[in-house]
């Protein structure tokens, strides 16, 4: 049997019993919705994760440290010319690796490599980098007046003004990398508006004074020794003096946080640029480890106690981690992190997807129903056919044929369907976020993979369900159909 004649028959088949087969078609189409609704729900939130997580620059960057490492008797190594004393020091690390000989050999000669200025230029020539910069915070207190906010102040790339943190900022970001201004979180500005018996938002345009802790190195002729009276071991750190600088308020925001970067987590309450923080030369709380890191590596200039290298997509943070891992660095990015989250996602898209096709399940019992009693009503039918010449796969093909249209017509309606109920939750959503007085979101997506597969998994379950009576009917007798009353 020809395909043309195939399927005209197949639908002049359907067309005879409209009302049965449109019934039929509306729960397959109703199957294949509830499907579509609930799977473009987790496909949007998962999006809407994933898009919150990339403004906030935590997929597109890597946080780098140095390797802080230990020889075998716990003594910090050192890289640098030990002076007189070297052989002699040599001689001890001998003595003592002997006696510790049952530790393997590399994990008393690994040597810590600082993170300093030339370790960030050599950061940024990577591959697929687009900057790197250190995250400088810091206890302020900033003074309007008389009054005073004694807060956390952290440093911003200019990067960081697409974060969603920044997302209702009254103001506006940093009009320059090296502009003396600063964002205020919504505390801060009320109280140190209440000071002055103004409103929060009056406080845009308006110059303070940020005090802080400031750093001054320790003079190189200082003469300073370690307390063996070693000149080679010069003692290194520096001197903490007051410090102070006027900036100007450019904006002012409600969130607490305002992520630029895999380190970028904690409650700040002021917020600088990345260049002015640098300029300050701020003692940070991990200054003290940073003096001990500094004399024990024998490092001269600053040394950082992390960088955050932005790529510039994620599918380049596997590669960016590795490069820095070859360069002696310990690399840590929150995509590690998230694939136990794209884990949960999976599960829970898998088990929407269960419940989803429970109703085409339950459609396909209809298909099967619909067709047997068409084989019931269509015995002479098919006698005649039979008798005519057409063989048992024509049979079986023209009844595989009306499931299959079935099936895709209404595998596309419960696609439009489904549509429309994600739709219609998105704005009841929408609204009731509004309401809320939150920003309203895209909880919803069907992406076009999403309408092939259903339209695709309707067609299969329909013609898996009319497999039972095209083989019925194939295998009717041509005889005792045809004296079937």
């Amino acid at each position: 049997m020809k395909m043309g004649d195939l399927t005209e028959l197949a639908t002049q088949n359907l067309r005879e019993a409209i009302l049965r087969n449109s019934l039929t078609t509306v729960g397959i189409a109703v199957g294949v919705a509830s499907l579509v609704a609930m799977l473009s729900l987790g496909v949007g939130l998962q999006q809407l994760i994933n898009r919150r997580l990339e403004r906030n620059g935590l997929f597109d960057t890597v946080l780098v440290r140095p390797r802080t490492t230990f020889n075998a008797t716990g003594q910090i190594r050192r890289n640098r010319d030990f002076g007189s004393n070297r052989d002699n020091d040599r001689a001890d690390n001998r003595n003592q690796n002997n006696r510790q000989g049952d530790l393997p050999r590399d994990l008393s000669n690994i040597v810590t490599r600082p993170l300093d200025k030339d370790s960030r230029r050599e950061l940024a020539q990577l591959p697929h980098v687009l900057e790197v910069y250190p995250e400088f915070r810091f206890t302020g207190d900033l003074r309007f007046g008389e009054a005073g906010h004694l807060t956390q102040v952290t440093s911003l790339p200019q990067s960081a003004s697409s974060s969603d943190g920044l997302e209702g900022m009254q103001g506006h970001f940093f009009s320059a990398p090296g502009a003396h201004e600063i964002i205020l979180q919504a505390d801060a500005a009320s109280d140190l508006a209440d000071s002055q018996h103004l409103q929060p938002a009056d406080m845009l345009g308006k110059d303070l004074v940020l005090r802080y802790a400031g750093r001054e190195p320790l003079p190189a002729n200082s003469g300073s020794r370690d307390r063996n009276g070693n000149p080679d071991d010069a003692l290194t750190g520096f001197s903490i003096i007051s410090s102070r600088i006027t900036l100007r308020v450019v904006g002012i925001v409600d969130a607490e946080t305002v992520a630029s970067g895999a380190n970028a987590f904690g409650r700040s309450g002021a917020y600088v640029p990345l260049a002015v923080a640098e300029e300050l030369g701020v003692v940070q709380g991990n200054d003290m480890g940073e003096v001990v890191r500094e004399s024990a590596l024998g490092g001269n200039g600053l040394h950082y106690s992390n960088l955050t290298v932005r790529v510039e997509r994620p599918a380049d943070v596997p590669a960016v981690e590795e490069s820095v891992r070859q360069m002696g660095y310990a690399p840590f990015s929150l995509l590690d992190l998230t694939r136990n989250l794209r884990r949960l996602f999976a599960i829970l898209d898998m088990l929407l997807g269960i419940f989803g096709s429970l109703a085409l399940a339950v459609a396909s019992l209809g298909i099967i129903n619909t067709l047997v009693m068409a084989i019931l009503e269509r015995r002479r039918e098919i006698g005649v056919l039979k008798a005519l010449g057409a063989s048992d796969k024509d049979v079986r093909q023209l009844f595989f044929a009306e499931a299959g249209v079935m099936g895709l017509i209404g595998g596309a309606g419960g696609v439009v369907l489904g549509w429309g109920i994600g739709r219609l939750i998105q704005l009841g959503t929408n609204y009731y976020l509004r309401q809320q007085q939150i920003p309203a979101e895209n909880i919803w997506s069907v992406p076009v993979w999403l309408v092939a597969a259903a339209i695709a998994f309707s067609l299969l379950v329909s013609l898996g369900a009319g497999l039972y009576p095209a083989s019925r009917a194939a295998r009717l007798d041509p005889v005792e159909a045809l004296r079937y009353e």
